[in-house]
């Protein structure tokens, strides 16, 4: 499913299926089992639980990806983060904290 640039939504936002996000959302973002791409225009001020996070875009809050989070070149992510793997493009900018759990520990 995609948002479209234009849409800005306050409060929770939860789903079923992959969503990719190119909008506003404030509040929280609730995907754990599917993949939440943060678009090149989006911009997330959210706390956000999502299987897989792809971010293109700008996230400021807390991220746990299940699985793995992505920050591309030009996405810009700002809380903590918690996620068994990380990767991060040359270009993207990252300030805050990240724990990775192992294997078996609940993240």
């Amino acid at each position: 499913m995609n948002m479209g640039q234009s849409l800005i939504v306050k409060g929770d936002l939860s789903g079923g299926e992959d969503l990719t996000l190119e909008g506003r959302v404030e509040g929280k973002v609730s995907l754990p089992e599917h993949v939440l791409t943060v678009g090149a225009n989006a911009t997330l001020d959210a706390e956000v639980v999502a299987k897989v996070v792809i971010v293109l875009g700008t996230v400021k809050g807390n991220v746990t990806a299940r699985e793995k989070f992505e920050l591309r070149a030009g996405g810009v992510m700002e809380g903590g983060l918690t996620s068994p793997k990380v990767a991060m493009a040359e270009g993207a900018t990252f300030n805050g904290t990240i724990e990775m759990p192992k294997k078996g520990d609940k993240a």
